[in-house]
């Protein structure tokens, strides 16, 4: 069993700041990719940002310059450090990971249940 935790979640205004944290536990034998996801109301599951286990990232246009993903294997956690937010960056943000539970399993795609990030004055 594998489980992701987001946390960090909340109400800012125009030009704030948030930090969302992702933890992932359980049965983990290794983590591949992990990465943020983001769904406004109507709207599909957009990708936010991404890290590898060797730290490249990605970064959807809309976001690059003002956040930062990091990772910490040891910890099997990332964060997503989120800066003058706008209220188009008002959705639910769900943590991401891809994650082997043994050496005999495949790689899976597992998924956090989401925290709320509300951009408004």
């Amino acid at each position: 069993q594998v489980q992701l935790v987001e946390s960090g979640g909340g109400l800012v205004q125009p030009g704030g700041s948030l930090r969302l944290s992702c933890a992932a536990s359980g049965s983990i034998f290794s983590i591949h990719t992990m990465g943020w996801f983001r769904q406004a109301p109507g709207k599909q599951r957009d990708l936010v940002a991404t890290i590898t286990s060797g730290d490249t990232t990605n970064y959807a246009d809309s976001v690059k310059g003002r956040f930062t993903i990091s990772r910490d294997n040891a910890k099997n956690t990332i964060d997503l450090r989120m800066m003058r937010l706008e209220p188009e960056d008002t959705a639910v943000y769900f943590c991401n990971a891809l994650i082997k539970m043994s050496q005999l399993h495949a790689v899976d795609n597992y998924w956090g249940q989401g925290t709320q990030v509300t951009v408004s004055s």
